[in-house]
């Protein structure tokens, strides 16, 4: 089962919305009927979207959206009177619509983003039946928020090994991103990657590896499609953790193979 945004209630959702849509034309000092000629309706039609008295269409839903720079989930499950709009995370093109797979009881599954599929998940990230088809597990430990299982791969994140799922909270907005914290970044460049954060520079984020032999770089915020918080993460190793001393010469040894990587560069 499939949805577009978590609500207990469609009278509650719908009461919400209604307010939102009102808060927002409001703050942006525009007329009932400017706006309505934007949606390309009428403004007795859009009157009851913002009364309450009329549910609005996906359509409309997905051009209030794009009017407003806002996602069609916070639009429906989020008072935004209550959010400071100038932090939130503005996103070129950004997605629309978080989808959000459920049981028959409402629970929400965690979706997981297997090696196989995962070629194919920067361009079904937003799409309904690509999510759906995902294999689904549940973690009955993690706190509210919507979860998703990423793959890793290669050695860029000690002690996590290639093959390993790491479990990420979604994150809507730049500012719950924190300094030093590790992320599943989704880009439209890179694609996916897992990392440790910083947003110590203006529309960008420095991403860095918690091994040494690989160089931090910046990514731009409008280049960020999807942002997942760690929680916790599905491996194998069960190995013991090295000594310092191993672990100081493994270093340099890394250390020394970087060099040699940047000489062989500039030549």
């Amino acid at each position: 089962m499939f949805i577009f945004a978590v609500t207990n209630c469609n009278n509650i959702a719908m009461s919400l919305f209604s307010d939102n849509i009102r808060s927002l034309r409001l703050h942006k000092k525009i007329s009932q009927e400017k706006l309505a000629e934007s949606l390309l309706i009428t403004r007795g039609r859009y009157v009851k979207y913002e009364d309450g008295t009329s549910e609005a269409p996906y359509e409309i839903l997905k051009k209030i959206a794009h009017y407003y720079h806002i996602s069609i989930d916070l639009l429906l499950s989020v008072d935004v009177r209550k959010i400071p709009m100038d932090n939130l995370l503005q996103l070129e093109n950004n997605r629309l619509v978080l989808p959000i797979t459920v049981d028959r009881d409402g629970e929400n599954f965690i979706e997981v983003v297997t090696q196989k599929v995962k070629a194919g998940y920067l361009n079904g990230y937003a799409d309904p039946e690509y999510i759906e088809s995902l294999q689904h597990i549940s973690l009955p430990f993690l706190g509210p928020g919507k979860y998703r299982g990423f793959p890793i791969e290669g050695d860029s994140m000690p002690p996590h090994e290639d093959g390993s799922i790491i479990i990420g909270r979604y994150i809507e907005k730049l500012g719950d991103v924190k300094d030093g914290r590790t992320y599943i970044l989704i880009t439209k460049s890179e694609g996916m990657v897992y990392k440790r954060l910083n947003k110590n520079k203006k529309n960008l984020l420095v991403v860095e590896s918690d091994n040494n032999f690989y160089p931090a770089y910046e990514v731009k915020v409008s280049d960020i499609l999807e942002i997942w918080e760690y929680e916790c993460n599905i491996g194998r190793n069960d190995s013991k953790q090295e000594n310092p001393e191993t672990a100081s010469v493994m270093d340099l040894f890394l250390e020394l193979k970087r060099e040699i990587g940047e000489l062989k560069g500039r030549g």
